[in-house]
């Protein structure tokens, strides 16, 4: 009896101890976390987040992603192959990533899809895992944007942390700190903070972490006897409304340039912590959200634009009830939102219809 008690109360003390901290220094954390971009690894992970964001149809997934608490199991063995399975009261939805293609799988309705994996959509599970999340923070940062803050214990490691601040005075997001496995340099435990806010908007961490690359048997997926496997031409409302919408934006917006891969309809502008994704809306869609928008608390309306705040994301979209309109969703100063907004605008082009 002793002895099965000793093995169950290990693994609790092993997570009650306190942390010992590193002796990096910032920039050598940080290039430790750069170094390690693409290394294997395999948890479960927890999110939780504070972001209570407009419930409106396509947009439904995201706002849970971001306003609730969400369990993955994931294995990562690189950017090209991984699975990430939701784990649900009814079951589980599973993605499972290989090469340019995504495999969907809902458990409770039996259904799976196989997508292709285009460059512009909207947030999934897969991309806000710490490793992930962390490595998405830090684009455009340099030495200056870090410090050193002190270790937590995290999924039973001594994690040293590490303070980004946004390089851009442009960013809604105040901080992020990222704690990171000392061993491999994978980021464990990520936390974004709002300008001026006390507490995470959005938390991200593994509460079980191992560094070893997963198998291939992990990542597998075999449909259920009878269970087709269809296949998705268009991913969301993102990918949807940049294959088809006849419109390209704007080369910048808010003295940010878009991106490389933004060469259709939706532009993606900034990087990192200062960043916002301008996508054209129809008009059902628009009035949709529209109307969502204007039940969020704090919702600032008027005959050109709807506009709120949630935490550090904001959103806009412009135009009037059937007028179709731009969103515009990212982590900029409302300010810097607004003018953003003016600039897709006043730059969007038509386009013909060849694609």
């Amino acid at each position: 009896m002793a002895g099965t008690l000793l093995l169950v109360a290990a693994p609790i003390a092993l997570h009650l101890l306190p942390a010992a901290d590193s002796d990096a220094s910032a920039t050598e954390l940080l290039a430790q976390v750069r170094g390690a971009e693409g290394h294997p690894w395999s948890g479960y992970v927890e999110t939780d987040g504070a972001l209570q964001l407009p419930d409106a149809d396509r947009f439904s997934d995201v706002g849970a992603l971001f306003g609730e608490r969400t369990t993955m199991r994931a294995w990562w063995q690189d950017e090209r192959h991984w699975r990430v399975d939701q784990l649900l009261l009814a079951g589980e939805t599973d993605l499972v990533h290989d090469g340019g293609t995504t495999l969907r799988w809902d458990y409770e309705h039996l259904d799976a899809s196989l997508s292709r994996d285009p460059e512009i959509r909207l947030p999934r599970t897969a991309d806000l895992v710490p490793p992930v999340l962390a490595e998405r923070l830090l684009r455009g940062l340099g030495e200056q944007d870090v410090e050193r803050i002190p270790a937590e214990r995290v999924a039973g490691l001594s994690a040293p942390g590490l303070r980004l601040s946004p390089s851009s005075a442009l960013s809604s997001i105040d901080h992020a700190d990222v704690w990171v496995d000392p061993g491999s340099g994978v980021p464990v435990k990520v936390e974004v903070y709002a300008d001026g806010a006390d507490s995470a908007a959005f938390t991200s961490q593994f509460r079980d972490f191992s560094a070893h690359r997963p198998s291939d048997d992990a990542l597998s997926f075999e449909a259920p006897a009878g269970v087709h496997v269809g296949f998705d031409d268009v991913l969301d409302i993102a990918d949807a409304a940049n294959q088809y919408a006849p419109v390209r934006p704007p080369a910048t917006v808010a003295g940010l340039p878009k991106a490389d891969s933004s060469d259709r309809a939706v532009g993606v502008y900034g990087s990192g912590m200062t960043q916002v994704i301008a996508i054209p809306l129809r008009d059902r869609e628009a009035d949709a959200l529209r109307d969502q928008l204007v039940l969020t608390a704090g919702v600032d309306r008027s005959p050109e634009r709807t506009q709120v705040s949630v935490g550090p994301l904001g959103v806009v979209l412009t135009g009037g009830d059937g007028d179709g309109g731009w969103l515009l969703a990212g982590t900029l100063t409302r300010a810097a939102l607004l003018r953003a907004a003016d600039d897709v605008q006043a730059g969007f082009v038509f386009v013909d219809g060849d694609r």
